[in-house]
């Protein structure tokens, strides 16, 4: 043992080695546990209340620019690129 170290400080580090190794292990076993697996997706039901939902949503839109308005937004990324 060093002359200069406080026996309290060994018994310090001491302890904390041991709850770092107890802390591990528990964690490891909690982890072997759960296996790491992909959660299980539910299956779901339909609820006869409900009326049935369309998934599709409206149609894009688009819109033509003219070629100032082209020139116009090209100088913005520009600027934009530039900072």
């Amino acid at each position: 043992m060093p002359e200069y170290v406080a026996t309290l400080q060994l018994i310090g580090v001491a302890v904390l080695a041991v709850a770092a190794v107890v802390w591990t292990v528990v964690l490891l076993r909690l982890l072997g546990r759960t296996g790491l697996r992909a959660p299980v997706r539910r299956t779901t039901t339909v609820l006869p209340a409900l009326p049935h939902q369309n998934r599709v949503g409206p149609p894009l839109e688009s819109v033509e620019l003219t070629p100032a308005e082209q020139d116009a937004f090209a100088g913005l990324v520009r600027q934009l690129a530039n900072g």
